[in-house]
């Protein structure tokens, strides 16, 4: 008994001066090297925890981070990332940055955090309190100018650089093929492969230029399905033809650019792999096609792993991280914060020990990581490790970004039906009918003896019912019916118009495809975002204040 405490003892005490060696041994991230070389010497001193650890993103699901992420950063987390639960108080967000790049520091090598967040533009921004809510991408497809698209990141970058946000989950080049799609839809730049491969370098070059990291997705192309990866895996059918010269065009634009990151998507290809095998588990669409025949060199970063679209293929959370380190992904996201001892977490910690191949694909992931992190961190123009609260609203909102996305806006606006002008001397009463504040803030601007219907923007059926029965009544004392579309219930109010016999004006925002039948109506607008710039700029259009010219970004059915 006494030998064998003796020998716990020895073991112990052999321990501890192994790890003070490695710790007096260690290489900082900020040591005097060329990148390359630093990042291939820190990965050779790395564990097996710590190298496995810094290709992992996670994210937390308070508005503060809980102490499990930070005891994963203290276990060498290499990215986390910010979702739009976090963000209402973006001081908060700044305060929470700073002190998970503080616990970063100190860790044996120094290596700072990607912070990383989904700030596309439009509807999809989970940055809040006071960041721009901007037209979006459809509405510069819809004004054609590479300019709009580079300025629209620069700006949308400026306001999140000023948080300690270095990464972005942007642009998406995924084309508006399939019109019925609303979980890609005017997050499209639209269904142009050309032009959207161009306006998407623009937005990658306006981000960079930010200081921000843009990050293309979803490869290979999420835009030719109505189904949506977070609940299950798309499948999209089409030939190696059509792939090649659809799919692919926008992401070879951008890997030509020199974007530094892809976002791989949950989807399947079966005609390309009959597997059947999502692309962000697929060796063959990442490291074959992405790397060995498109050429690109920079990271490759899963969507969110707790989608279903990559878990029900994988068989568990585990397995599909799993298959997506073997599939050549650098970074491996979850949305959620793994608890330490989860299987995702040992299982494949333990196929380091037991299988070479795989140990050696985390590291050269690793590897990808660290030398991306020191070229940027060191590249000059970073977003800021220890971002301060107090100096937060200097730069949120951005002043010349509040000018410039209004400008954006009145080029977007398209003249899908009839006239964008609406004559008041001929249109008589206006009943202004829809379910957002600002719509009716700036078309009182213009029109302030209309009348006015609200709803609930949101409507659920019983509402839109509601709404079918009662506003006859009300439209009966009015000429000319101004109405905002931006769902498929919405589209049923504007149905239930065509009976009455008055002059009808839709105002279409946000999913095209709701007002693309609409066409009996006198007037359809598209404005492509929900945002108080698009709903100024056509309020503007309508009292003539300047004559709308964008193009349609798709094919008008």
């Amino acid at each position: 008994m006494k030998f064998a405490a003796k020998k716990i003892k020895q073991t112990i005490f052999c321990l501890l001066i192994s790890i003070s060696q490695i710790s007096l041994s260690a290489l900082s991230f900020w040591d005097n090297k060329p990148n390359e070389q630093l990042a291939r010497e820190i990965v050779d001193e790395m564990t097996p925890t710590e190298l496995y650890s810094q290709i992992l993103m996670f994210g937390w699901a308070g508005a503060e981070p809980e102490q499990i992420l930070y005891d994963w950063v203290a276990r060498g987390l290499g990215s986390v990332k910010v979702f739009g639960w976090n963000t209402d108080d973006i001081h908060l967000v700044a305060k929470s940055i700073t002190s998970l790049q503080t616990h970063a520091a100190k860790n044996r090598f120094q290596i700072p955090l990607f912070v990383a967040t989904d700030q596309e533009g439009g509807w999809i921004r989970h940055v809040k309190g006071d960041t721009a809510i901007t037209p979006g991408n459809m509405a510069i497809g819809a004004s054609g100018y590479p300019s709009d698209s580079y300025y629209s990141a620069f700006y949308i970058s400026r306001e999140i650089k000023a948080l300690g946000i270095n990464m972005n989950f942007a642009p998406t080049v995924d084309l508006y093929t399939n019109h019925k799609s609303t979980i890609i839809s005017s997050r499209s730049f639209g269904e142009d492969p050309v032009k959207s491969g161009i306006l998407g370098a623009a937005w990658a070059k306006g981000s960079m230029a930010a200081g921000v990291i843009p990050t293309v997705k979803h490869f290979p192309g999420h835009g030719d399905t109505e189904n949506d990866s977070h609940i299950f895996l798309p499948k999209i059918d089409v030939d190696f033809e059509t792939f090649t010269n659809r799919e692919l065009v926008p992401f070879r634009y951008l890997i030509n650019a020199g974007v530094p990151a892809v976002m791989s998507g949950h989807l399947s290809f079966p005609q390309i792999d009959p597997t059947g095998t999502p692309a962000s588990l697929s060796k063959y669409f990442l490291t074959d096609l992405l790397r060995g025949q498109l050429g690109y060199q920079g990271l490759i970063i899963t969507d969110d792993m707790m989608m279903n679209g990559a878990t029900m293929f994988a068989g568990s959370v585990s397995a599909a991280f799993r298959m997506a380190i073997q599939a050549g992904n650098d970074i491996i996201i979850s949305s959620t914060c793994a608890k330490l001892h989860e299987a995702l977490w040992t299982n494949n910690l333990n196929l380091m020990d037991t299988d070479p191949e795989f140990r050696a694909r985390v590291e050269d992931a690793a590897y990808r990581v660290i030398k991306s992190k020191l070229d940027y961190f060191k590249g000059g123009n970073a977003a800021p490790l220890y971002p301060d609260p107090s100096s937060v609203d200097q730069a949120i909102p951005d002043k010349d970004g509040e000018k410039f996305f209004l400008e954006q806006a009145c080029r977007s606006i398209t003249v899908y039906q009839g006239q964008g002008q609406l004559d008041q001397n001929e249109a008589g009463r206006i009943l202004l009918v829809g379910g957002l504040p600002e719509f009716f803030t700036y078309m009182k601007k213009r029109f302030p003896q209309a009348g006015e219907f609200r709803f609930q923007y949101e409507t659920g059926p019983n509402q839109t019912q509601w709404v079918i029965d009662n506003l006859p009544a009300t439209a009966s004392g009015y000429d000319t019916i101004v109405l905002l579309v931006g769902s498929e219930r919405h589209a049923r109010i504007a149905e239930s118009l065509r009976r009455l016999g008055k002059k009808v004006v839709i105002c279409s925002i946000m999913y095209p495809v709701y007002s693309e039948k609409l066409t009996w109506a006198d007037s359809v607008l598209m404005g492509y975002s929900w945002s108080g710039y698009t709903l100024d700029a056509m309020a503007a259009v309508l009292a003539g204040e300047y004559k709308a010219e964008g193009y349609l970004p798709f094919t008008k059915e």
